[in-house]
């Protein structure tokens, strides 16, 4: 699992009762130091107490060992990690699972783009959907979707991420999945300044639909099919992201329209909102 923030945490703590042993792979050795010892992750999550199979390190070779790894990482820094792991030899046959929602901002490319310009054999796929961190760790019941152009990797990641509380779904319009993860945090800031600027209720359904009308144009001019933003990694995540008090990009937005600055709206927030930089995406 690269990335001990929030969802890290959160995709370790859904899997763990399906697998062997989870590994995170994090920056900070006190937060590595709190998971070995503690079970708690001091800084996400904090009030979850995670399960014993879940070990953490900073040392990133210490994904070459497992069949799957998991990019649960920002989406600016998907790029140098990859390629970091790629120096290490990551071995081929290794499948790789995209978590970010977002567009690299130099070149426009969705992450299971980067992953496959870095890593051209291996089995990549993405996961999106209308996920919170904060209510997968709890086991509040959740959906998601798996994209990959690997018809059996796809079934095979969903048979992984299918427990009592937690369905997954399959589908093969990477594309679609992806753009719409991305571009729902913009709307999600949008519609939180209009909560925030005290706009009421119809104007926000109406942003959201027209945020969804405009998401489904874009994606399908971008090679995603129509269908796809009806699903949860369209108005599904859209809807989450629009509207929860978990949704960071809905916090950002909420804070610019009661008056903050940019600055100030996301070093209140503490974490990464993705709908900032993709704006510039």
């Amino acid at each position: 699992m690269l990335g001990s923030g929030s969802f890290g945490t959160a995709i370790a703590m859904l899997l763990a009762p399906k697998v062997r042993e989870i590994v995170l792979i994090g920056r900070d050795p006190e937060t590595v130091e709190s998971i070995n010892q503690h079970h708690r992750n001091p800084h996400y999550l904090s009030s979850v107490t995670l399960a014993d199979n879940i070990h953490a390190t900073t040392d990133l070779a210490a994904a070459l060992s497992h069949p799957l790894v998991v990019f649960a990482v920002p989406t600016s820094a998907t790029r140098a990690i990859a390629s970091q792991l790629a120096s290490l030899g990551l071995s081929a046959d290794q499948v790789l699972l995209s978590c970010a929602k977002g567009i690299e901002k130099s070149t426009g490319e969705r992450m299971s783009e980067i992953l496959q310009e870095i890593f051209p054999k291996n089995p990549i796929a993405a996961l999106s959907g209308p996920n919170h961190a904060e209510e997968i760790a709890t086991g509040l019941a959740t959906c998601a979707v798996i994209g990959s152009e690997d018809h059996d990797l796809a079934v095979r990641l969903q048979e992984l991420f299918t427990l009592p509380h937690f369905r997954s779904y399959t589908s093969d319009d990477l594309a679609g999945i992806e753009f719409g993860g991305a571009v729902k945090n913009v709307y999600a800031i949008a519609a939180g300044m209009a909560h925030g600027l005290g706009l009421g209720d119809n104007a926000v359904a109406a942003l959201v639909t027209r945020a969804l009308a405009e998401m489904t144009r874009l994606g399908t001019a971008l090679g995603g099919r129509m269908e796809t933003f009806s699903g949860l990694s369209g108005v599904g995540d859209l809807i989450v992201t629009c509207f929860s008090e978990h949704s960071r990009n809905h916090r950002v937005g909420l804070a610019l329209g009661q008056g903050k600055t940019l600055e100030e709206a996301v070093a209140s927030l503490g974490m990464v909102a993705e709908g900032v930089p993709n704006t510039l995406s």
